[in-house]
């Protein structure tokens, strides 16, 4: 395996969720050697307890498990455990991305996954965890972004249309409010991948469409004439301040 490149803070764990153990035992020396304190589950039915008792800052889990698949895992998870979730898909299966997004996923990585890739994807998501928290301890007066009905509180992460709360995932949230935050303007994939996981858009990564077919779901956005969340052919994604009365 190859050595640490750049060493990440080493107060992080990582609970893997992984029944391959020999793939479990390279992805657990490749991150430690990168900086990262790494537990490892094998199944499923066991996964959900390991989750809720540790509390890990994230979890890699794969889809595929005996006892409880991935899918099982994350939801039963998900109403006490806010931290973010990678999962491992199958190579090609676009349902599982879309599936793994819609029940509480953050990102996901395609199988079999290269280390630095994978590395990289959980350095992403971490960085978004820690600078939304200090934001929050730094701000204490809570930003607002109001488009009629249509109400975004930041440092609350709550979302609230005609008068009805919605709930989001976290990354669904965090791309809300960058649209939001950039109403009239148009953002490319690439400018959002940058923005939210710090990784450049490798033109193949469906899965910020996918949360943006997410967001137009929520928000009762007609996906088929959207006017709150515009797609600019060829160009990115245009969020219309005025449509959402």
């Amino acid at each position: 395996m190859q050595q640490a490149i750049q060493q990440d803070t080493p107060y992080h764990t990582i609970l893997l969720v992984e029944d391959d153990i020999r793939l479990s035992a390279l992805v657990v020396e490749y991150l430690q050697n990168n900086g990262l304190q790494v537990e490892t589950e094998f199944r499923g039915d066991t996964a959900v307890e390991h989750i809720l008792d540790l509390q890990p800052d994230l979890v890699v889990l794969d889809l595929m498990l005996p006892g409880m698949d991935g899918f099982e895992v994350c939801r039963q998870v998900r109403p006490d455990y806010d931290g973010p979730i990678l999962m491992l898909t199958a190579k090609d299966e676009d349902i599982d991305q879309v599936v793994g997004l819609e029940i509480g996923a953050d990102d996901y990585v395609v199988k079999p996954a290269q280390p630095r890739l994978l590395l990289a994807r959980i350095r992403a998501l971490l960085r978004r965890v820690s600078t939304q928290s200090q934001h929050e301890n730094q701000n204490n007066d809570q930003q607002k972004l109001d488009f009629g009905a249509l109400i975004i509180h930041q440092q609350s992460r709550t979302v609230a249309y005609h008068n009805k709360d919605i709930d989001f995932t976290t990354t669904e949230f965090d791309l809300l409010w960058l649209l939001a935050s950039h109403a009239g303007e148009i953002l490319s994939r690439d400018q959002i991948s940058e923005a939210l996981s710090g990784i450049e858009y490798d033109g193949l990564d469906r899965s910020i469409d996918i949360r943006i077919s997410r967001l137009r779901k929520l928000l009762h956005d007609n996906p088929n004439n959207p006017k709150g969340i515009k797609t600019v052919r060829g160009q990115g994604y245009l969020f219309v301040a005025d449509g959402w009365q």
